[in-house]
Order: structure tokens, then C-alpha cells, then sequence
């Protein structure tokens, strides 16, 4: 049985924080998604950069949608998760979650959708069934459609918390 949901454990470091000494937003991303880098080659064999080098296909981002939630504070303990939660025959979406070192307080949701993309021809193309059967594996149902609901979502969980 595969992980469904991987984890690490990072510090938030002095270098990646504004001047009053939060994260910085544009950190959040490279975090999180060195994160899911990092699940994806551990946990699954999945390397976007070979894959492209032997089949001419690799998944490459259509959109991005990040909420900010609690603020990140230098030297700071985190732990950020990833998880498949939709997918289609061209296209997933992940969602990755910055957590305080208990797992009880979302710092920051990140949601990235990734169409499978052939790179001689340039268009969208189907992902292969060995794909398509990991996901069906490793998804991860959450009882929110939107982002915007699971946002809510989180924050009520928060403040259930603070």
C-alpha cells in the first residue's frame, strides 16, 4: 500500500523570512512544492525531469491557488503534506499543506493543477494507465469541491486551535 499522504519536516530559516520576521510569501511556494518533490520521488519513483527525458511527457502546472492562513515565524519547527485529491485523463491536481510541528494548525494551503504535456508536439496528451492507476490509488478524498471552501475549512479548524 502506498502513502497516500507524505510528509517532511522543515525550519523556517532566517534567509526565506521578510524583515519582521514571517516566512516570506514567495517561500511558500519553493517549501512546499521542493515538498512535493520531494513525496513524489521518495515515495512514488516519480522524477518530472526523467520522465520528460524518456517518454517526451511531463506534467507541467496550469494553476495555482495558495492561502496564506497563519503566519510562519523564523526557526519555526513545520511540517508540509501532499495528496492527489482530483484527476482526470490529462490532468491532476495536489494539494499541499503547511502544518505547525503538532499537525493541529494549517500554516498555508497550496493547490496546483498539472496537465500531462507531450513537448514535441506541444498540446495536452493522456496520461499513461500506470499513472492513472496510481492515482486512483493514492487520491485522497476531501469534502471540499472548492478552494475557497477548503480555505474555510481550514480556518475553522484553527480557530478551534488558537
Amino acid at each position: 500500500m502506498k502513502i497516500k499522504e507524505p510528509e517532511s519536516k522543515y525550519r523556517v530559516r532566517f534567509a526565506d523570512c521578510d524583515p519582521i520576521g514571517h516566512l516570506s510569501n514567495l517561500r511558500y511556494f519553493d517549501y512546499m512544492l521542493n515538498a512535493r518533490e520531494d513525496h513524489c520521488l521518495e515515495n512514488y519513483q516519480l522524477d518530472n525531469f526523467e520522465q520528460s527525458k524518456k517518454t517526451g511527457c511531463l506534467w507541467v502546472v496550469l494553476q495555482n491557488q495558495i492561502a496564506y492562513i497563519k503566519e510562519v515565524r523564523y526557526n519555526k519547527d513545520i511540517i508540509i503534506t501532499s495528496k492527489i485529491i482530483k484527476y482526470t485523463d490529462r490532468t491532476n491536481t495536489i494539494e499541499v499543506l503547511m502544518l505547525n510541528k503538532d499537525k493541529t494548525l494549517t500554516h498555508a494551503a497550496l493547490w496546483v493543477t498539472f496537465i500531462y504535456f507531450n513537448l514535441t508536439t506541444r498540446k495536452s496528451e493522456i496520461q499513461p494507465q500506470n499513472f492513472m492507476d496510481l492515482f486512483q490509488e493514492i487520491c485522497v478524498n476531501i469534502p471540499e469541491n472548492l478552494f475557497e471552501e477548503r480555505v474555510e475549512s481550514l480556518r475553522r479548524q484553527n480557530k478551534k486551535i488558537i
